[in-house]
């Protein structure tokens, strides 16, 4: 029988860690030359499903070891040293959009209490690392899976016209950005990983078309809850991650060339599938993100970007050490993260989360989303 897939809360797994969602262009995008931002006007938020690539701390409110709210995580954060929860060393790409569209310069995790629907009005994230499309990703290490995250945004909606109106909640949540970035958890810590079973269940081929047709049902319910404008990221070259590399050693610490086969070949289903829904729904506008074209660029040209290692990690020794393993104890941790494209074994640095940014909006307006 098929697995249990994106809105059954049945699923279990075993075994996770993050990876990494990058891309280009280094400037902050001036969106006109007033005082203020014509798009934010447009614009009344940023809402956020996905895994660490854009959990911007809602880890730390559940019961997971899967979390980074301690140093030296956050130590670059705008106004000083922070551990908010965001699996880097600063601010997360939904961070910098958000700013960059001239609303808050951070998106705050939905479950933590610091924050209220006054705030949630101008920007949420339901994302929790660890997960995936699967919802045996999010059972290995008791993170939130997708369908939760969901729930989690029809009860937003709820909040959001107790406290803004009907009308005007509305029209936030058809106004906002939905940024959504996930998929590579259910490959490197789940299929690969082999705890939760998919991996004889399936061929990669079918297991990545079992993904494909879980982000389409969860697009599909999104859109039905209200969404008109998202962005979906595809997979980055996973076999780049300093873990995978750390794996490859026998074959001289290179790239894992079949890990980034089939993030090349998930990714061509995903731009299909993404195809077909702006048909079914053309209300819907969609952005596809290319993650995997944008971090070849930067393994292969660091000079153009002004880095300096895109092999390791800056912290510790950047080949495996994540989460927990990153600690203030850690020896070896770089001074200078703007050298590096990694902060961790998996997550991109700040500086690459910027450039990512700001390729999104291009795209975002090169396609019509803004």
């Amino acid at each position: 029988s098929p697995p249990v897939s994106v809105f059954s809360p049945m699923a279990s797994g075993h075994f996770q860690v993050e990876a990494a969602l990058l891309m280009l262009p280094l400037v902050m995008l001036v969106l006109n030359s007033g005082g203020g931002s014509a798009a934010g006007a447009v614009v009344p938020a940023v809402i956020v499903f996905g895994d660490s690539t854009v959990d911007t701390g809602n880890n730390n409110q559940i019961g997971t070891t899967l979390r980074s709210d301690f140093p030296p995580y956050g130590r670059d954060m705008p106004g000083g040293a922070r551990a908010t929860g965001r699996f880097g060393n600063g601010r997360l790409p939904p961070d910098f959009i958000s700013e960059a569209l001239g609303l808050p310069p951070l998106v705050p995790a939905y479950l933590d209490p610091a924050y209220g629907i006054g705030d949630f009005a101008r920007g949420v994230c339901f994302a929790s690392a660890g997960t995936g499309v699967d919802n045996a990703t999010a059972g290995v290490l008791s993170v939130i899976p997708l369908w939760k995250e969901v729930e989690y945004y029809k009860e937003y909606q709820l909040r959001l016209r107790a406290y803004a109106g009907a009308e005007r909640a509305r029209a936030i949540v058809r106004g906002a950005l939905h940024v959504v970035s996930i998929g590579t958890n259910d490959f490197l810590e789940n299929y690969y990983m082999l705890g939760t079973g998919r991996f004889a269940e399936y061929t990669v081929a079918e297991f990545s078309d079992f993904l494909v047709a879980g982000a389409r049902r969860f697009l599909s319910e999104i859109h039905r809850l209200g969404a008109r404008r998202v962005t979906f990221a595809g997979l980055a070259a996973i076999g780049c991650l300093p873990l995978e590399r750390a794996e490859n050693m026998i074959h001289g610490g290179g790239c894992i060339e079949e890990y980034n086969r089939v993030a090349r070949e998930y990714n061509a289903k995903v731009e299909a599938m993404l195809g077909g829904l702006r048909a079914e729904l053309p209300d819907l506008r969609l952005a596809y993100v290319p993650v995997y074209d944008t971090m070849l660029d930067l393994v292969t040209n660091p000079a153009k970007f002004g880095l300096e290692n895109v092999e390791e990690g800056c912290c510790a020794t950047g080949r495996f050490e994540m989460g927990f393993m990153c600690n203030d104890e850690a020896p070896m941790t770089c001074a200078d993260a703007d050298k590096f494209l990694f902060w961790d074994a998996f997550h991109p640095t700040q500086k690459v989360n910027r450039i990512m940014a700001n390729h999104t909006i291009d795209i975002c307006y090169q396609q019509g989303l803004l």
